[in-house]
């Protein structure tokens, strides 16, 4: 089996990029499952909305993650539980939405997980007894996926590893910038510290330069808004998934670069 998971889609130009290369993607690569993580989707880059979540399903994701933006749009929670392929972080204590869904592949059930880490980041319930207990709650799913939306690096290499050999993957986002360390663990985890984002390149995490630095220089608030102008690029992560163990066998992390004309 073979999972395609692309990295935190921001604002309208990450929205565009899924639209003009994700089919073209799918078809290149051939995946059985193909996750987009929407947490940034939204025009203001904070949350998602009910018709982008859809357009995101009409473009060619299989199932959405979220996460620390996952609220950001009020409205979300008013039709968050009708979504069945949308999963927010499992261990926000809120009754909204799900944490985790399983999602029958050609006969073979892949759960996906959405938890949160909380270094430098809310103080959610503990993610890895959240995982954990979810992970026994669903018995039957045979390849189980994790989308860890994190800010450390520590947190995120001590979650896989935690992990190693329970599950089949664990690719880290939030950070938005792409990590060089996508790697098989030693028990048959696949891991990446950092898919990267989708959206525009030349702002500072996909949000336009100025207001970022000036809140560095002054530490005044600032109003950030989605960079609209510059390169864009896609950030995916392919994991590679052996049949019989259901173990993984590699996991390669990509870019697709759309500079700005």
């Amino acid at each position: 089996m073979r999972i395609l998971f692309v990295g935190d889609v921001v604002g309208l130009p990450g929205q565009e990029m899924i639209q003009r290369h994700l089919g073209a993607l799918k078809r290149e690569l051939r995946p059985q499952l193909t996750i987009v993580n929407g947490e940034n989707a939204a025009l203001n880059g904070r949350g998602i909305t009910k018709d982008i979540y859809k357009k995101l399903l009409q473009e060619g994701a299989d199932v959405v993650t979220l996460g620390n933006h996952a609220w950001d749009q009020k409205e979300t929670k008013e039709w968050i539980d009708e979504a069945k392929k949308i999963v927010r972080p499992l261990n926000y204590p809120v009754s909204y939405g799900q944490g985790s869904v399983v999602v029958n592949v050609n006969g073979v059930k892949v759960q996906v997980i959405n938890a949160q880490g909380r270094t430098f980041m809310l103080p959610l319930d503990d993610p890895f007894l959240a995982v954990e207990k979810e992970i026994e709650r669903e018995k039957e799913a045979e390849i189980i996926f994790v989308d860890f939306h994190a800010e450390t690096t520590s947190e995120k290499q001590a979650f896989a590893h935690y992990f190693d050999g329970r599950v089949t993957a664990v690719c880290g986002t939030h950070t938005h910038v792409q990590t060089n360390d996508a790697r098989c663990l030693p028990k048959g985890t696949a891991y990446v510290t950092d898919v990267g984002m989708t959206g525009p390149e030349d702002g500072i995490l996909g949000m336009k330069k100025e207001p970022v630095i000036e809140r560095f220089l002054t530490n005044l608030p600032q109003r950030f808004e989605v960079e609209t102008s510059g390169t864009r690029v896609l950030s995916y992560a392919v994991i590679d998934i052996d049949d019989k163990t259901k173990q993984a066998k590699k996991i390669e992390v990509q870019r697709i670069v759309e500079p700005w004309n």
